[in-house]
């Protein structure tokens, strides 16, 4: 254990460093100022009723994590939530998601912080989702006798559990009263480990994006401007994918043909930088916040729009009729299930390895997604698609069975979390 303590204080001294130059460094470190104080006042106006708390790194692990929350506020009302973040992006955007009753960041983890923490929080019950394993946490959890759970884990080969110098990884899945696992691989691997306090519950995101689907509402100015066209949406777009996809759309040669660039970072600078590309391959193009308030689209000579704002991607989708998702640049593909759950073609760029996603090697595996590496590749797998309305159909028929076979991972969880 003092190795890892070792390693946890030398990765937070690299934080405060970088704090000095980068932002979200930066911000990682505010947040933590004087969290006894700050948190002690959050949680006053909870009184002494019963709470849960849930633990999510970041954006990607809170959309798993919602579903989940919202059952427990839907059914069992009385409960207060308590929802930590360990990332500036996750807390930043749902620090006053009013589905939490506590939004906060969670503390270093040392010892003290961790004691400190639970004493203030008093749960009746944790959630950690997914990745999440930190020892001094859970050591501490274990130790006061509060159940705890991990929810949609993924377990892989090279992850520390199963190495030789990962004994007390592998120690810390004791302390969790049942782990919830997405596949029957990362199952088999705890059972031949030794670890028996897990169940296959299947992939929280599915009950979520099918959520977002069921919810979804038209969008006037995507109305206007997708009619007619065939559609393109690049979603979560950093700077390979755009080099990328950029090169291989100036191939197409397709009548009525749009692509709704969606970059990951819309700061001035990053939508600064992907203006900077369109142009130096004399793609027209036209920036949504300056003309998303027209009632008629008037962009028609203008083959890319690019999203400068937050928050659309995830309806957006609807329009497309093929779908390039981002990340594979970047050490690991965005969500591929949102434009999935509109029943879309999708590609992205196999440059990176994606194996640790479950959801793009099955959907690999189904010929419904392609991970692609070479200009021309992508250019001749756009096309075939989009010339092709009869694929089309049989992706939709595969992607509505794939997610009809998965939904339902919230109440398995909810099920044994209030058994």
């Amino acid at each position: 254990m003092w190795a890892y303590n070792l390693v946890i204080r030398c990765y937070a001294l690299l934080i405060h460093l970088s704090a000095i130059k980068k932002s979200k460094a930066k911000a990682w470190v505010e947040g933590r100022k004087n969290w006894r104080e700050k948190l002690k006042n959050q949680l006053a106006i909870l009184g002494d009723s019963e709470r849960i708390w849930m633990h999510c790194a970041s954006y990607g692990e809170f959309e798993q994590g919602r579903p989940l929350l919202e059952a427990i506020r839907k059914q069992h009302p009385q409960i207060k939530i308590v929802l930590s973040f360990f990332s500036p992006s996750g807390y930043t955007a749902f620090k006053s998601w009013p589905g939490a009753d506590v939004v906060c960041y969670l503390p270093f983890d040392s010892a003290r912080n961790a004691r400190d923490f639970i004493a203030l929080v008093k749960p009746a019950k944790v959630i950690f989702i997914k990745y999440e394993f930190w020892l001094n946490f859970l050591a501490a959890l274990k130790s006061s006798g509060i159940t705890t759970f991990l929810v949609s884990a993924v377990f892989k080969a090279h992850h520390p559990f199963f190495r030789w110098y990962g004994g007390f990884f592998k120690a810390s899945l004791s302390t969790f009263n049942t782990i919830f696992v997405q596949d029957s691989a990362s199952f088999t691997m705890l059972q031949k480990a030794g670890i028996n306090n897990v169940l296959l519950s299947g992939d929280t995101r599915f009950d979520r994006v099918l959520q977002i689907k069921s919810a979804f509402k038209a969008i006037p100015f995507f109305e206007t401007y997708c009619q007619h066209h065939k559609i393109i949406v690049a979603g979560s777009t950093w700077e390979g994918d755009e080099t990328f996809l950029l090169e291989a759309f100036v191939k197409l040669d397709l009548q009525n043909l749009k692509l709704i660039l969606v970059p990951h970072e819309v700061d001035k600078k990053s939508i600064a930088e992907t203006q900077t590309r369109l142009k130096n391959l004399g793609l027209a193009y036209s920036l949504y916040s300056g003309v998303k308030d027209k009632v008629k689209a008037k962009v028609e000579d203008e083959k890319v729009l690019v999203l400068d704002v937050m928050g659309l991607l995830s309806s957006v989708y609807h329009y497309a009729d093929v779908a390039y998702v981002g990340g594979g640049f970047n050490g690991g593909i965005h969500n591929l299930l949102e434009p999935a759950v509109f029943l879309k073609p999708i590609v992205f760029s196999g440059h990176d390895d994606y194996s640790k996603f479950n959801e793009a090697l099955e959907l690999v595996e189904m010929g419904v997604a392609s991970a692609l590496t070479q200009t021309n590749e992508l250019a001749h797998t756009l096309k075939s698609v989009l010339d092709s309305p009869e694929k089309k159909e049989e992706i939709e028929s595969q992607l509505q069975q794939y997610f009809k076979a998965r939904s339902g991972s919230t109440q398995k969880v909810m099920d044994v979390v209030f058994a």
